[in-house]
């Protein structure tokens, strides 16, 4: 029992250590990115590309703690998107910008989310500039931290 219980102490430590590790950001900071207008031959159209300042670009594969609200993308899936508005005044609808919303990567497939949820999570943040199918800003190995 005592070991056990050791176990649990240990475990809970190291999962608590590694969330102070984790660099607390927020929307105000990813929103330092300007945009440019930049031609895909694949797609034979124009997609705004984002230039990082050098403050988000120090971010980049780095330990990350966020919240937000979060948007379904495809529940079923697991897909979903976190957002620094609610859902009515977000990207997709509320004519927010590209900068205020990441794509989220679970660790593990994650339980049901419902639109608005506000959580905080933990990952490793990804900066994305040239891959028009995802957002510019992806939360990988990410989890919920309560």
């Amino acid at each position: 029992m005592k070991y056990l219980s050791l176990l649990l102490f240990l475990a809970i430590s190291l999962n608590l250590e590694a969330q102070n590790q984790a660099k607390i950001i927020d929307w105000k900071l990813l929103a330092k990115v300007d945009f440019v207008d930049q031609y895909f031959q694949e797609y034979e159209a124009w997609y705004l590309v984002p230039d990082f300042s050098d403050e988000v670009k120090a971010l980049d594969g780095k330990q990350v703690l966020i919240k937000g609200y979060i948007i379904p993308l495809d529940v079923e899936g697991g897909l979903y998107a976190l957002s620094a508005y609610p859902f009515s005044a977000c990207f997709f609808c509320g004519g927010a910008g590209p900068e205020s919303v990441m794509s989220l990567k679970f660790k593990d497939k994650p339980k049901r989310f419902d639109t608005d949820d506000f959580l905080n999570f933990t990952g490793k943040l990804k900066l994305n500039s040239d891959n028009v199918e995802d957002f510019n800003y992806i939360l990988e190995n990410c989890e919920v931290v309560e």
